[in-house]
């Protein structure tokens, strides 16, 4: 019985997550980053490296020690566990993410080509449902997922990122552009919560259920060499992460240098790949969001499919592949903007929570001893999320948006941190007087 992968098949398990990992925001984020940030692209690309990938890795680690998501979340209360797993799984998967590639993927690989926008309804719709078919393919053999994503898919979206990023370094020539917004007296952390919007932190917690089937796939039984390999990925994921962040970032700043900051990361990209390559600069970008955006859905079908065939193993893996699938169909072409204005806040609570669960994983070992700790630190995280959310959505309270005005890091979305850690306070005093009084009546 082997208890670890051999060096090929471990990069072949790394490039297979970040496969997974690496979708439209990814590609998106960095560039716009990098246009934004000009001069300071460097100290926004360290804030942006600890949120969009330092975490994650940490979800992947921490799930992987845990012996999966619902583990992990039981400490803090089996109800909690339940309803956070399926959240997460619905919020990051058929409710938000995996619509969200095919619509992004048409909008950069199809719409382009479409003069005036003509019967661009009619295309959506044969497009999505052809995207969804190729997923739903991938998607119902998730122990091969490596040979497909980490052969094949993953080290040719690499090499067509490197073609942009050599394409630029011998051409754009123009340095870096004019530094815009917080990125000139806050560029560590502004670049911090840019790396939040990836929603990596969720995506890590999922993921890991699929990355340990291909593990034991290619011969690892024991858990303990699963754990352990499982943590390797997420480092060789990590990695390849960096390298791309900060080419596609150093692309933006030489985007915005020539061409000033544009709205978005997407329409940097597609300035700097008209600029390098003409007309075959969109057809090389649209095939880079395609193909990202496919390995992301694929990877998303089938860890949400395999979570519920695991809690509901009534209705089969292929039927969740395809309900799921289909739903995503569906609102990626009819329903996607009012499932976004109910999803993404609903994402804005449920993600400083998983941050928070994450880094008490690493602390177990002392967190443990306070079994309050948990259930206080994720819940006051969570209701201060909910606040911050809500306000979001244009629903205030005006006596309490009052006092959160005056905390520290409100104003840039990180208030929740002051939350968790009068949450870590309060569960150990309510876990030291627990303690006491049993040891008083034993």
């Amino acid at each position: 019985m082997m208890e670890k992968l051999s060096f090929k098949n471990r990069i072949l398990i790394g490039l297979t997550l970040f496969s997974m990992f690496f979708g439209a925001g990814n590609l998106i984020f960095p560039p716009h980053l990098g246009a934004q940030a000009g001069g300071n692209v460097g100290p926004a690309l360290l804030g942006f490296v600890l949120s969009a990938i330092g975490i994650p890795v940490l979800g992947v680690a921490a799930v992987a020690l845990s012996d999966g998501l619902e583990n992990l979340a039981q400490k803090v209360h089996p109800v909690f566990a339940s309803a956070f797993t399926v959240l997460l799984y619905l919020s990051i998967g058929p409710f938000l993410a995996i619509p969200r590639t095919a619509g992004t993927s048409y909008e950069m690989a199809v719409a382009p080509f479409l003069k005036n926008g003509g019967h661009s309804r009619l295309f959506l719709c044969v497009y999505s449902v052809g995207f969804f078919m190729i997923a739903v393919f991938l998607a119902l053999k998730p122990d091969k997922l490596t040979d497909r994503l980490g052969k094949i898919l993953g080290p040719l979206l690499l090499i067509l990122i490197g073609v942009v990023f050599i394409g630029c370094w011998l051409n754009s020539g123009a340095g870096e552009g004019a530094v815009v917004g917080d990125y000139a007296d806050h560029p560590v952390s502004r670049g911090f919560l840019d790396g939040y919007q990836t929603m990596d932190t969720i995506a890590a917690l999922n993921f890991g259920i699929i990355i340990a089937m291909n593990i034991r796939k290619k011969g690892v039984k024991k858990e303990r060499g699963i754990v352990r390999e499982t943590i390797f990925s997420g480092i060789v994921a990590g990695i390849l992460l960096l390298a791309v962040y900060s080419a596609l970032a150093w692309v933006g700043a030489a985007a915005g240098a020539r061409f000033g900051a544009a709205e978005n990361g997407a329409r940097t990209l597609s300035q700097m790949m008209g600029y390098l390559y003409g007309s075959g600069g969109t057809i090389i970008l649209g095939a880079i969001f395609f193909i990202a955006c496919l390995n992301t859905c694929t990877g998303l079908l089938s860890s949400c499919s395999e979570y519920f065939y695991s809690r509901w193993p009534k209705v089969s893996y292929r039927s969740w592949v395809l309900a799921f699938a289909g739903f995503s169909a569906l609102a990626a072409n009819a329903g996607l903007t009012t499932i976004l204005k109910v999803s993404v806040p609903l994402l804005n609570v449920i993600y400083p929570m998983a941050i928070v669960l994450i880094l008490l994983s690493f602390v177990h070992r002392w967190a443990g001893r306070y079994p309050a700790v948990y259930p206080w630190a994720v819940g006051l995280t969570g209701i201060s999320s909910m606040i911050y959310a809500l306000e979001g959505t244009g629903i205030h309270f005006p006596a309490v948006s009052k006092i959160l005005a005056e905390i520290p890091l409100h104003s840039i979305g990180l208030g929740w941190l002051w939350a968790a850690a009068a949450g870590i306070l309060l569960g150990v005093a309510f876990s030291g007087k627990k303690s006491h009084s049993e040891n008083t009546f034993s």
